[in-house]
């Protein structure tokens, strides 16, 4: 059973059936936020899913990143992801395999300003355009 379905710009439906929900810059006792920091974020938010689900590719959308302050400091600017980082566990029909025995499954990473879980065509416009054909993997049930 699915926590919600997702409506791509593509039209199709897909299923989130894991979502892990976590504070961007949560334990963060040094520095600030900047690009170097952001980066190691998003690198651990994949090996995280990698580990998680060996066998299904990992996408991370590309956050929007803000930079509040012209002033720069020992790591460079100051740059902002929005405060929720979301990893995503989606499930659709197959891509090209029979609908009775397969399906398609991708880990889907992204970034929000809530923690507001997607829902049909309410979620972030950049998750609703994932590439699924492109970057999902057909399994077999």
């Amino acid at each position: 059973m699915s926590l919600t379905r997702v409506v791509l710009t593509s039209g199709r439906s897909l299923d989130l059936s894991e979502l892990q929900l976590s504070s961007t810059y949560g334990g963060m006792l040094e520095g600030y936020p900047c690009k170097p920091v952001n980066d190691m974020k998003i690198k651990g938010l994949v090996r995280t899913a990698e580990r998680a689900h060996p066998s299904v590719p990992v996408h991370v959308v590309p956050p929007p990143r803000e930079c509040p302050d012209q002033y720069a400091g020992a790591f460079g600017p100051v740059e902002v992801l929005p405060s929720v980082a979301c990893v995503g566990a989606f499930r659709s029909t197959p891509l090209d395999r029979d609908p009775v025995l397969h399906r398609s499954a991708l880990t889907i990473i992204w970034f929000q300003p809530t923690t507001h879980v997607p829902y049909g065509c309410d979620a972030e416009d950049a998750l609703r355009e994932v590439d699924w054909e492109e970057l999902a993997r057909d399994y077999e049930l």
